[in-house]
């Protein structure tokens, strides 16, 4: 039989850990967002009217082609073409997938990231992430099948858009800045168990190339830049970076 107040000591617990973990980042997005409202994310809010813009054009009978030439990534193109293509294949919505899922996951973690590591880093973590992804198509393909890591030669016509591996190297990103090391893993391992159990296709290992590529980035940032006072200040929700 359990002693009286047994389990009072958890709840308190489970809080410090809530706090110990997303504390800092709380501390700089909520405060900013009740200042400043919906100024703190124009970039965010771009995002998600040009995704809802390249979503209703698509669906329209004249629309799907031009959406398709200024913003669809197949693998099989010439390179040169899939590079052009690939920053606003970033807006154009997946085929397969709602569009009430790509606008959630932008206004999000678009917007998260945007406050936390300003308008500027935001746009290059989320290109490097879908530009990883790209590149990695052309790499798995060359691979080929027979490795777990390479691709079938149908995957080259696979169309490949959609915003989730820039969300999933914003997520990465954020949480790394900020010291969530918690969910920075959790992150990491539910896209590889979606790679190993869920979704073993282009999409799921085109998200495990951009939170590898994304790791690399962090890594290197943290070893070219050295902490300062002011990185601990920011890390602690009490500063915004530069």
């Amino acid at each position: 039989m359990s002693e009286p107040g047994a389990g009072r000591g958890t709840v308190p617990a489970l809080r410090r850990a809530a706090r110990a973990e997303w504390g800092p980042l709380l501390r700089t997005v909520w405060p900013t967002l009740v200042g400043r409202r919906l100024r703190a994310i124009p970039l965010t809010l771009s995002a998600v009217c040009l995704t809802l813009t390249f979503h209703f054009v698509q669906n329209q009978s004249w629309g799907y082609r031009p959406v398709q030439d200024i913003g669809s990534v197949q693998a099989y193109e010439h390179l040169w073409l899939a590079l052009l293509r690939t920053p606003l294949s970033l807006f154009v919505p997946a085929l397969d997938l709602p569009v009430w899922g790509a606008l959630v996951q932008i206004l999000v973690v678009f917007g998260v990231a945007e406050i936390c590591l300003g308008r500027w880093q935001t746009l290059l973590v989320a290109y490097a992430a879908t530009l990883a992804g790209t590149m990695y198509a052309r790499i798995g393909l060359w691979i080929g099948p027979d490795s777990p890591i390479g691709l079938p030669d149908s995957d080259k016509f696979v169309v490949d858009t959609g915003p989730s591996a820039a969300v999933v190297g914003l997520a990465v990103v954020v949480c790394w800045r900020y010291r969530a090391r918690f969910t920075c893993v959790a992150v990491v391992v539910s896209m590889l168990v979606e790679v190993a159990f869920i979704k073993n296709n282009l999409a799921g290992k085109e998200h495990v190339a951009a939170v590898l590529v994304v790791l690399v980035l962090c890594v290197v940032w943290d070893w070219w830049r050295p902490r300062k006072p002011r990185d601990v200040q920011y890390a602690r929700g009490r500063d915004r970076p530069g």
